[in-house]
């Protein structure tokens, strides 16, 4: 598959897993919201940052060269 067609799958499924991902942490955030500060922090640093991980391969696999 060439890379510019690999780029463009990639960026909408970037934009699909940023968007789901956001409206999975709006609909968790009351339950994390009712806790401690401590557990409110925790909360919002992995709502903030947990995408990355799944996001790590998929751009990977994005920026693979052509063979």
């Amino acid at each position: 598959m060439p890379m510019r067609v690999r780029k463009l799958i990639g960026t909408v499924a970037l934009l699909l897993l940023v968007i789901v991902w956001a409206l999975l942490a709006m609909a968790f955030a009351p339950a994390a919201l009712t806790s401690s500060g401590i557990v409110q922090g925790l909360y919002y640093v992995v709502a903030g940052l947990g995408w990355v991980l799944p996001a790590m391969p998929l751009i990977a696999w994005m920026a693979r060269p052509d063979r």
